[in-house]
């Protein structure tokens, strides 16, 4: 275990509180003092509530002097993107425009966090409104990589990757309505998961509908499924979350890969991959057939170039909305990248939207029909190495934007559940992310796919910006 708390894991944090060994005002202090150090640099977050975040460290500090921790992750920091309500803070969608009033209320994730005793101390950065795949906006400047400043840890929860993979605490709340968890936590080294729509409830109404899924980012399957046991219950306020499915997702880790179906494909359809990428994941598919599993490369059971118009039919169609939200004179404000999507947007007929409708079904059958032949999908999460910062999109060789560098935003169209766990590194010491895929509601068994590869081909992790 480590010495250094900021490196702790959130199970090595709670085994630490359980043996007297540190506390959680300790832990707090020593990621505010790492956060004051090197935050100005990557600007990951981008409010820290010190006052607010030390009141719940002592709370923490007494309940486990007293045995009477509420959980494992009872005095563990949690940074908390910044499109996610939580009481007391902004809810700043990343967005000159948005009112910056301090939010009455909790969505049910942030609650579920409290309950258990996590000490909320930031809130991450994003996007304006979670629009792309990168983290800057006009609000909040750019936030850069931890691994290499230069370069960008992806988004939209970028600012929650970029935290987590330096120490500002071991354990983030993103946002995933097309990649916006798995592509930021495949750039920066981390386990982030996008859940069965439904499993993690989450209020207000996201205006992409069920495109959106809140979700945990960690440096290990096991601090995912610590939060998963805490945030994937029901809550009344979303009228789509699921029952309650009796799950314990620590326990569920121990499941291993033997004898499981396992299909697995490098390319969706035909575009730019990064050599370094293909090898690395071809590697992983490797490791899981040593590991037991019967391993059968595979095709996509829908073409994927349609799918990603039909995702972006449905994502372009909800972001028009900001046109009515707010007064036109002052569109201006808008990040221009997202004022030009919304009017792309609206400039769809409602045929185009009814029709993306009935193929996303369509869709949805194909895809549930491959998960009666495998029990697991294993696909690169992205088909790129990190770009630079202040770039919106990675470029092809022939200098035009590469629209098909990751390869998450389907499975937001179907609802399955699918994580990215880190599977190397590439030839410039970048994180390469492996994304793993199953069926409907089986959360649990994606996560333990995950354990079960980083156990036996752990990414060495190096000494990220002090």
């Amino acid at each position: 275990m480590t010495t250094d708390l900021t490196a702790a894991t959130a199970a090595d944090l709670s085994a630490l509180y359980a043996a007297g060994a540190a506390s959680p005002v300790e832990v707090l202090t020593a990621v505010l003092d790492r956060a004051a150090r090197i935050n100005p640099r990557l600007n990951a977050l981008t409010m820290i509530d010190a006052d607010g975040a030390l009141a719940a460290a002592r709370a923490s500090e007494a309940r486990w002097t007293a045995g009477a921790a509420l959980s494992p992750i009872d005095g563990v920091p949690v940074s908390i993107k910044e499109l996610v309500r939580a009481a007391g803070w902004p809810l700043t969608m990343g967005s000159r425009l948005t009112d910056k009033t301090p939010a009455k209320e909790d969505t049910p994730v942030v609650a579920r966090l409290r309950e258990a005793g996590a000490v909320l101390f930031a809130q991450s950065a994003s996007p304006e409104y979670g629009y792309k795949g990168v983290t800057d906006s006009p609000l909040n400047g750019i936030t850069r990589n931890p691994w290499n400043p230069d370069v960008t840890p992806g988004g939209s929860s970028g600012g929650a990757g970029a935290a987590v993979a330096a120490g500002l605490g071991p354990l983030g709340i993103g946002t995933d309505g097309g990649g916006s968890v798995r592509i930021p936590a495949s750039f920066c080294g981390l386990v982030g998961l996008k859940a069965t729509y439904g499993r993690i409830p989450a209020w207000p109404a996201s205006m992409h509908g069920d495109l959106a899924n809140t979700g945990p980012m960690t440096r290990t399957a096991l601090d995912n499924a610590l939060m998963m046991n805490v945030i994937a219950r029901p809550d009344a306020r979303d009228p789509f979350a699921l029952p309650a499915d009796d799950a314990n997702y620590v326990q569920a880790l121990k499941t291993d890969l033997k004898g499981k179906r396992v299909g697995f494909f490098l390319r969706y359809s035909d575009h730019p991959q990064a050599a370094d990428v293909a090898e690395a994941v071809t590697a992983a598919a490797r490791q899981f057939e040593a590991l037991g599993a019967i391993v059968e490369v595979t095709e996509p059971p829908f073409d994927n170039t349609e799918a990603g118009m039909i995702w972006s039919l449905h994502w372009l169609s909800a972001l028009q909305r900001l046109l009515q939200v707010y007064p036109e004179d002052r569109h201006g404000e808008f990040d221009p990248g997202l004022l030009e999507q919304a009017r792309v947007g609206a400039g769809f007929s409602l045929q185009m939207v009814i029709d993306a409708q009935v193929r996303r079904r369509e869709l949805c059958h194909a895809w549930n029909l491959f998960f009666t032949r495998f029990d697991l999908l294993i696909t690169p999460t992205l088909n790129v190495d990190p770009w630079a910062v202040g770039q919106n999109l990675p470029l092809r060789e022939d200098g035009a934007p590469n629209y098909s560098w990751a390869n998450t935003a389907v499975f937001n169209l179907t609802r399955h559940p699918a994580v990215t766990t880190p599977c190397g590194l590439s030839r410039a010491g970048l994180p390469i992310g492996l994304q793993i895929v199953g069926p409907m509601y089986h959360d649990a068994q994606v996560l333990a796919a995950a354990a079960a590869y980083a156990e036996a081909a752990p990414l060495v992790i190096p000494d990220l910006p002090r």
